[in-house]
Parts: C-alpha cells; structure tokens; sequence
C-alpha cells in the first residue's frame, strides 16, 4: 500500500499548478470551487422556489439533485470520517482544508459526476451535455489546485458515477413517498 501511495504522490505532484501560471492558476481556481456543495444546493434550491409555479419540470430536476447531493454527501463525509486520509500540504484551499482536513475520496469529484450522470438523465439534452463537460474539468481542478491527491479524486469520479445511477433507480419510488409527506417538494 506504501509504493500506491507514494505513486498517487509523485502523479499528483506532476499534475498540481504553481501560482505564477496565473491564468491557469485562476481557471482551475474557478474549476475547483465550482463543485463546492454550499454553491450548488443554493442554486438549486433557487431553481426550485423559483420554478414551482411556470416551470414544473425545472421544479422536479432542481429538487432532485438537491436531495441527490444531500444522499451522497452523507455517503462521502462518512468515508472521509472512515479513511482519514489527510490532505496533501499546501496553501490553497483553505476552507476545505479547516472545515475538512480529510480528503478521500473527493466529495467535489462525487458531488460533480452526480450531477453530470443525473442531469443527462432527467434534465434537458443542453443541461446534460454541459454538465458532462464541466464535471472532469471541476475534478481536475481539484488535483491542480493541490486540496487532493489523483487517487482521491479518481474514487470520488467512481462514487458520484455509481451512486446517480443508484438514485435514478430511486427516485421513481421516493419522490412519490417524499411528495407525500411533503406535497409540492417534488
């Protein structure tokens, strides 16, 4: 497991950017804060009030993956609390490093699957295609930016796959239930 870790090391090391590629600095920068969770479940939840009345289908797909992302962060921050996995050393990124000094797997790289494997499922064909772009580009951004180790990110990609294609297989039996309890959240 030792030689893994020190291989995960060196292709990461390879991959991380310096700050004086400032350009490329500040694209990743951007990429990498784009799968922040806060960001995404404000704007979802936006979408969702916003939507209920002239827009039923925006309404279905924001809350959705609202309560998708709620599933799987639960997954993820329980195997981060489990692995304990530290984060690689670094500057950037403080906020993830204090509120979460852990980093395997990549809840960013879950979190940003998730969305790319639902949205081409539910969401229009234009939403869809564009959240299959940005999804590796926000992975990547996270091993550039230096908050995760390849590996970390690479299990968090499997995670976020797996677990969209479990909640569409759910979704169909727990909307109704959720409607149920509370009409209109769906």
């Amino acid at each position: 497991m030792k030689k893994i870790l020190a291989l995960d090391e060196r292709i990461t090391k390879k991959f991380r950017l310096k700050p004086e590629n400032k350009a490329a600095y500040s694209i990743a920068s951007l990429l990498a804060h784009s799968g922040d969770s806060w960001w995404w479940l404000l704007g979802l939840f936006l979408v969702w009030l916003t939507t209920f009345f002239f827009s039923p289908r925006w309404h279905y797909i924001a809350g959705v993956l609202a309560f998708s992302l709620l599933i799987e962060a639960a997954l993820v921050l329980g195997l981060k609390f489990f692995i304990k996995r530290r984060r690689p050393e670094g500057e950037w990124g403080a906020v993830y490093r204090n509120t979460d000094p852990h980093s395997f797997p990549s809840g960013h790289a879950a979190r940003a699957v998730l969305i790319a494997v639902m949205s081409w499922a539910i969401a229009p064909l234009w939403f869809g295609i564009a959240t299959l772009i940005w999804a590796p580009l926000a992975c990547a951004g996270r091993v550039l930016m230096g908050v995760h180790y390849f590996s970390d990110v690479l299990a968090g990609m499997v995670i976020g796959f797996i677990s969209g294609l479990i909640m569409l297989q759910l979704i169909p039996i727990v909307v109704p239930m959720i409607n149920a309890a509370i009409p209109f959240a769906f």
